[in-house]
């Protein structure tokens, strides 16, 4: 067993051999997630629900390996801006979408609909999209603007399939990207590639990231570093505090702050290696309702499940 270092012990290593951001694989992002939620789904209460998003993640991992879909490269001068001003070079909100998008989450939506695992209302979700998408794309990419946004009036049923398409063509960004291009990014928390909020935080194991603590975000996954025991939300390090379910499973809390009254789950990959920043966060709404019972709020939400009225 790997040992997790603590606060000090990791503020006194040489953090330039730390990496500030770990990129997503294009080969094993969502093959690896479409696993988790699978393992994820027998010992919940959301079974049906995680063996859907488990389908979602398989659809996705075929569409981002699928040489077809070509996203448009990044322009240089766009990265050295990015870079100059400290700015996620390909930020979600406002940017231009190629149209190669839309046909990535038409396969996305073809897929979903035709799994075993998808309920007949899901999957006729997924077909009038794909109709929508052939008649009215402009409704399409209004809705996925909402999306992108965080806006309350999306329609729950539909943000999830939508964003899954986005997930994809972000993340087929992403891939294009070196750490060396991507500026240390202000404002705080958001991610370096995208600028979205995290969905949660992963302390890793392993080699130089051994204890260190990676924020995962909810868009194109690219993970980014951030110290332990520091509000992700608005970097307050004075009062922090670490919740649990008790009984519960060992390396799942909450972290929320007594400055800004949020919390974002962290998990621990030394008790168990094969968690995922969206998909445990997705299984763990118990203690999202604890948290809420002791007067927290979500940080941000998950993009794989909405509801009207907020995070």
């Amino acid at each position: 067993m790997q040992r997790i270092l603590t606060r000090g012990e990791i503020e006194s290593l040489d953090h330039t051999l730390i990496p500030r951001v770990r990129l997503p694989q294009r080969s094993a992002v969502y093959a690896d997630r479409a696993r988790r939620f699978r393992s994820l789904a027998p010992d919940s209460a959301m079974t049906a629900y995680l063996l859907m998003m488990a389908a979602v993640a398989e659809a996705q991992n075929q569409i981002v390996n699928d040489s077809r879909f070509v996203v448009p490269a990044i322009d240089p001068d766009r990265l050295e801006m990015a870079q100059a001003h400290g700015m996620p070079p390909v930020q979600a909100v406002g940017w231009p979408r190629d149209a190669v998008w839309r046909r990535m989450l038409e396969g996305v939506l073809l897929q979903v609909a035709s799994a075993a695992e998808t309920p007949d209302t899901a999957a006729n979700v997924c077909r009038s999209l794909v109709q929508t998408l052939q008649r009215s794309p402009d409704t399409i990419e209004e809705q996925a603007d909402a999306v992108l946004a965080g806006f309350d009036n999306v329609d729950p049923a539909v943000a999830p399939f939508i964003m899954a398409g986005l997930q994809a063509y972000w993340t087929k960004m992403a891939v294009q990207l070196g750490e060396n291009q991507l500026p240390v990014v202000s404002p705080f928390g958001v991610c370096p590639v995208c600028g979205t909020l995290p969905v949660s935080s992963i302390v890793r194991i392993g080699a130089q990231i051994d204890g260190c603590r990676y924020l995962g975000c909810a868009l194109c996954a690219t993970e980014w570093h951030l110290v332990r025991v520091t509000c992700s939300h608005c970097q307050d390090t004075e009062k922090i505090w670490f919740h649990s379910i008790e009984g519960g499973t060992p390396g799942i809390k909450a972290e929320s702050c007594g400055k800004c009254r949020v919390y974002r789950k962290i998990f621990y990959q030394e008790k168990d290696p094969w968690v995922d920043a969206v998909a445990d966060d997705l299984a763990t709404l118990t203690l999202d309702i604890m948290m809420g019972e002791q007067g927290f709020s979500r940080a941000s939400r998950n993009p794989m499940l909405w509801h009207y009225g907020g995070s």
